[in-house]
């Protein structure tokens, strides 16, 4: 009976058929495999290490995507119940009295009448089947989800953090050029004393330094929001935790940029398997709604004891039974079922919409990711060129303010050069890691799809 195979009343899953780009618009040299699940080990830094071991034991966003897995594996039960037969059951005892014509003694008596039932309903429209398969495919779902979240957190904690260092960097720029602003204010204001330096010399300089001092401040409460927005990923409170940038962006050791071919892609990101699970439920509901325009055969079976002697109770005698069988279909239901036979196959067509928008967004963010790869790292380059160039330029003009061959403008000048062009150098270094964060989360960070359906 279990065993009876079912109609399919409703279209058969099939993955939808999408473009795949050959070959990567802007490929790299180094381009020869995907990121390890592990990509953030590639930095070199022990501290981001532990940050991601803390992110993944209490982070709020990934512990919500886990009880949410939880919540549609219980789901998956429920609606997997209705394929299997209900049992049940049920005693009763009872003492009666007979009233006789005669007006003689009234007679009582107990009665005692355990019983089991059975009902089982015939799944042979794959209605009950259609459910359970919605409900596996969201299950798949969430798993999907709660992995696309994990891949947001851990490269939303790499981020942070090395935004972290990226204002740590540049208020250890600015407080350097502050200190070297401060020394030749210094040596300006002697000058100006035996008079070799003039008033107007020493209020420029002393402008400079202002300047200079008036940038500390904002770094410095960026840094110190990067750490509370790290501790908040990392699941704990910004009071309660104490988290010390102990290094700079020159000590980490951005990994080789890793890609593989884009016909790989489609199985790498969790939030394209998340879209493609989603169509496989909106699928399944279609079957179950049009199952639904079918009888429901329900077959129902009891039995048990009845005997007014618990001495007697369980033998052959007493023994009760009853099976049967029933149909029921319905005859007008003023449009209910035709209506959720069209809202289903409009939720199919919505979400193949959405899958296929997915797709081209995945193969978008891996084009994007790998040109600011390129481009940043060229970047890096040439402001580390700049930055060269300035210092050398300040140096010079320190030598002939010293030698008076040159006037205090031209000192200032570099001056004001040597910490721009080092304080872009840091917010290079850091766009560059940045691009190869999102590089890693566009090529799905290491995750692989274990169990692909065609």
């Amino acid at each position: 009976m279990l065993g009876m195979a079912a109609c399919s009343v409703g279209p058969s899953y099939h993955r939808p058929a999408i473009a795949v780009p050959s070959a990567w618009r802007n490929p790299l040299p180094t381009l020869k495999d995907w990121p390890a699940a592990d990509w953030w080990k590639g930095f070199g830094s022990t501290q981001l290490n532990d940050f991601m071991a803390q992110a993944k034991a209490a982070n709020d966003d990934l512990a919500a995507a886990i009880a949410r897995v939880h919540q549609a594996d219980a789901q998956v039960r429920v609606a997997g119940s209705a394929l299997l037969p209900n049992l049940g059951i049920s005693a009763a005892a009872s003492r009666q009295r007979t009233l006789l014509n005669s007006g003689g003694q009234t007679p009582t008596y107990n009665e005692y009448t355990p019983q089991l039932t059975a009902s089982y309903e015939l799944d042979f429209w794959g209605k009950n089947r259609a459910t359970r398969d919605a409900a596996v495919a969201a299950a798949q779902a969430s798993r999907y989800d709660r992995d696309t979240i994990a891949l947001t957190v851990y490269s939303s904690v790499a981020l942070t953090y090395f935004e972290a260092m990226e204002a740590h960097d540049r208020l250890a720029v600015a407080q350097d050029d502050l200190g070297n602003a401060q020394h030749v204010l210094d040596g300006l204001e002697l000058e100006q004393k035996v008079g070799i330096a003039t008033a107007l010399d020493v209020a420029q300089q002393a402008t400079t330094v202002a300047t200079v001092n008036a940038s500390i401040p904002p770094l410095a409460q960026q840094l110190q929001q990067n750490i509370d927005a790290l501790a908040i990923l990392i699941g704990q409170s910004p009071q309660s935790v104490r988290v010390e940038i102990d290094s700079s962006l020159d000590q980490l050791t951005p990994p080789p940029v890793i890609a593989g071919m884009p016909s790989e892609l489609l199985a790498r990101r969790p939030d394209v398997a998340q879209a493609e699970a989603q169509l496989r439920e909106a699928n399944a509901n279609i079957v179950a709604a049009r199952a639904a325009y079918f009888p429901s055969i329900n077959l129902t079976a009891g039995g048990g004891f009845a005997s007014t002697m618990l001495s007697t109770l369980v033998s052959p005698e007493t023994r009760v039974f009853d099976v049967a069988a029933s149909a029921t279909e319905t005859i007008f239901d003023f449009g209910a079922r035709s209506g959720q036979v069209a809202f289903s196959r409009a939720r199919y067509s919505e979400l193949l919409s959405d899958y296929h928008k997915t797709v081209l967004i995945a193969f978008g963010n891996v084009e994007d990711a790998l040109v600011a790869v390129q481009q940043t790292a060229d970047q890096q380059l040439r402001q580390q060129d700049a930055v060269d160039k300035a210092r050398r330029a300040f140096e010079f003009a320190q030598l002939q303010m010293q030698a008076g061959t040159t006037n205090i403008l031209t000192e200032l000048n570099t001056e004001i050069a040597l910490f721009t062009a080092q304080d872009a150098l840091v917010q290079v270094k850091f766009q560059h890691l940045q691009a190869l964060v999102d590089l890693y989360q566009a090529l799905g960070g290491g995750w692989r799809q274990q169990d692909p359906q065609s």
